[in-house]
């Protein structure tokens, strides 16, 4: 019984984390400047790829009954690395003088160079 429902349980994480990653996927074709483009791969992305591997994690807790800390370790990397990349582009774009699209408001970094 409690099998099925872990289970099913890392079933719907992985199809969120698919949906997740499609949507970032998505974004980063569709959207207009870099600095979207990194906010949908570093966000959405990372989310995406944290429910697929929580979603194995459970499974594999579910089926076997066998804890992997490879995966806890990857959810943990995923977590840490994916923002900090995003924001470490959308920064270096910035740096380097690629305009954003006509339809931002303001610039905050304006005064911090």
């Amino acid at each position: 019984m409690i099998e099925t429902i872990l289970i099913s349980i890392s079933v719907i994480m992985m199809v969120a984390g698919a949906f997740f990653s499609f949507f970032a996927a998505l974004g980063i074709l569709r959207l207009p400047d870099v600095y979207s483009r990194a906010h949908a791969s570093g966000k959405a992305s990372t989310l995406g790829v944290m429910l697929i591997l929580t979603g194995v994690l459970i499974y594999f807790i579910g089926k076997d009954g066998h804890f992997n800390v490879q995966l806890l370790l990857g959810i943990i990397f995923i977590f840490i690395t994916g923002p900090l990349a995003g924001h470490l582009v959308s920064r270096s774009a910035y740096y380097m003088g690629v305009k954003p699209t006509d339809r931002t408001l303001r610039d905050d970094l304006k005064d911090a160079k």
